[in-house]
């Protein structure tokens, strides 16, 4: 393909990514405010865990699909799925609703997620492809940067053109998505290669079976207790789907939706244990940090969208840097190590956090979370990617692409199911810290402050002691305009609970640290799928054409094999006699 061809394939992927990426962080710094307008602050990580579990499913299904039909027509069909979500997320009523049409969404994301990435392995081989980087980083960068900032915009707003600020975060996804399916429609159009291939229908229903009860147990253990009737059913239901699905794909062989031929790769096989590991704890970082910025440093959504900057700014910076030296060495073995290196001192940083630390400290964090990640989250496809064949591009995207996505769900349902479980014990143990108790018994005595009405919520929580534990589960306002000293046992509670999420996190990130010196980095190729996809079929014809040719000229040289003369309908009746 032509510079020109490629740039027009280019403009139709920026703007499906656009929208999967803005979504992503448009909803992050809403969520408080959504939670507490539907009265649902523990109920948020069935929201995000909804997305997430039916996102990180599709992927592999839309991948294996888009190399049997074509990576168009499966693009589309996200977008459309997507926008349809869209529509309905904003107009939930509930949490519960919300998840639902949340889910519908992830349908849709699945495909927004990992077919750009899987065009853009045919297209460009992987040495080239850092020279076109610029513009995907562009797209995530601006979404990035704005994400966060209208999500706390349209959030912090009462009410916009007659309806709830907050269902506009889901709505404005509408325009933006027609403008892509237009975009798309108009430039996306990519050489397909068909090849007949069977559906592997039981592999996409055993790795359903395998990772909803999984991922859905991780969220909801707290809730039912670990070792209660339903968390053992769906470590059962898990366990036996996961065997089920290697055999399912086992007898498929190379039509498999994830193909086990995959693993032989050493390379591919530790890119993807690196993905998992480093979107454990990506997810966990661009979930919590917001949540805890609005809470413990009484940031607004709008406010914490800015806050988040150096978490993009290190993205971008180091994921340029990292591009621009992979295109010019061919070599990217080190960034994966360097890139952990970096995550893991953000999320060491955060371990130190306290209720009373100014806000330039996390951002300190972010900004060396930012710094790994933008050195890890291409590289690592890149990695896999160049460790296949042609034929594979597709599926080894969406595989990569599938158990990043596992990782995430994994670490946004286990963080937030550690947050909210030492949420009670953390804010009970700050009820019980003598400085704190002092403050708290002066201000709830204090006239002044029993006079406020900004101070009745956390007044009636301290008549019935009971139910401090629970305090941040439902509607956290009225934190906002609290008396300090009344608020601050349950922001340290809260931060304290924090700091218990960023050392599960640290050591995940450490455990990837390790296991990127193990990665093994084959030269870069310098050919595109498509090309050497084309060369392959070229060379199968040449072959078939030359395998005629010689049959051709070897009949000539033989000759007939009966005599001239001989009446050939004849010679075939006494054959045929002779053989009865």
């Amino acid at each position: 393909m032509s510079h020109r061809q490629i740039l027009f394939v280019i403009f139709g992927l920026m703007a499906g990514m656009f929208l999967s990426a803005l979504d992503q962080t448009i909803v992050g710094t809403s969520m408080r405010t959504i939670a507490d307008d539907l009265d649902g602050m523990a109920l948020q990580a069935w929201v995000t865990t909804a997305y997430l579990i039916v996102s990180c499913i599709s992927t592999p299904i839309y991948g294996k699909l888009s190399d049997i039909f074509g990576r168009r027509p499966l693009f589309l069909i996200a977008i459309t799925i997507f926008l349809i979500g869209s529509l309905l997320a904003g107009l939930a009523n509930s949490m519960y609703e919300l998840a639902i049409f949340r889910a519908i969404q992830g349908l849709g994301a699945g495909g927004l997620m990992a077919l750009p990435l899987t065009i853009m392995g045919d297209m460009l081989a992987p040495r080239e492809r850092a020279k076109y980087q610029g513009y995907f980083l562009a797209v995530f960068g601006v979404s990035s940067v704005i994400g966060p900032l209208i999500g706390g915009v349209l959030s912090g707003s009462d009410t916009l053109l007659g309806i709830t600020g907050w269902r506009w975060v889901f709505l404005i996804n509408l325009p933006i998505g027609i403008i892509a399916l237009a975009i798309v429609l108009k430039f996306l159009h990519v050489p397909h290669l068909s090849r007949p291939v069977r559906i592997d229908w039981w592999g996409a229903v055993t790795v359903i079976l395998a990772a909803a009860p999984l991922l859905l147990v991780a969220e909801q253990g707290r809730t039912w207790g670990w070792g209660s009737a339903p968390s053992i059913a769906c470590y059962l239901i898990g366990s036996l789907s996961i065997g089920a699905f290697i055999l399912a794909e086992r007898l498929m062989g190379d039509d498999a939706l994830i193909p086990l031929k995959l693993f032989r790769s050493s390379t591919f096989f530790m890119a993807t244990v690196l993905g998992v590991l480093v979107g454990f704890g990506m997810f966990g970082a661009m979930m919590t940090v917001p949540l805890y910025l609005q809470l413990v440093n009484g940031a607004t959504p709008t406010e914490s969208g800015f806050l988040m900057l150096p978490m993009i700014a290190g993205l971008m910076i180091s994921s340029i840097v990292s591009g621009q030296l992979i295109a010019r060495t061919g070599r990217y073995k080190m960034f994966p190590t360097i890139g952990t290196a970096f995550m893991s001192a953000g999320f060491l940083l955060f371990t130190f956090a306290t209720a009373d630390k100014p806000v330039g400290f996390m951002m300190a964090g972010m900004l060396l979370i930012g710094l790994g990640l933008g050195q890890l989250m291409q590289t690592l496809t890149i990695a896999s990617q160049n460790s296949v064949g042609p034929r594979d591009i597709g599926v080894a995207t969406s595989a990569s692409t599938f158990f990043r996505q596992i990782g995430g769900t994994l670490g946004t349902a286990v963080l937030f199911s550690v947050l909210f479980t030492r949420i009670p014990d953390t804010i009970r143990a700050a009820f019980d810290d003598p400085t704190i108790a002092s403050g708290v018994t002066a201000a709830a005595t204090d006239p002044a402050v029993q006079a406020d009405p900004a101070n009745t919520g956390i007044l009636t929580l301290l008549a019935n002691p009971g139910g401090i534990g629970g305090a941040l589960d439902g509607d956290t306002s009225f934190l906002n305009a609290a008396d300090p000293r009344l608020a601050q046992p349950l922001l340290v509670g809260f931060n304290d609970a924090s700091v218990t999420v960023f050392w599960v996190s640290l050591a995940v990130v450490l455990v990837a640290f390790t296991l990127s010196f193990f990665l093994k980095a084959p030269p870069l190729r310098t050919t595109s799928a498509l090309q050497e996809a084309a060369d392959e079929n070229a060379a199968e014809l040449a072959a078939q054409a030359a395998l005629t040719r010689d049959a051709q000229r070897a009949a000539d040289t033989m000759g007939a094999l009966i005599e001239p003369g001989i009446d050939v309908d004849e010679f075939d009746r006494e054959a045929r006699t002779e053989s009865r």
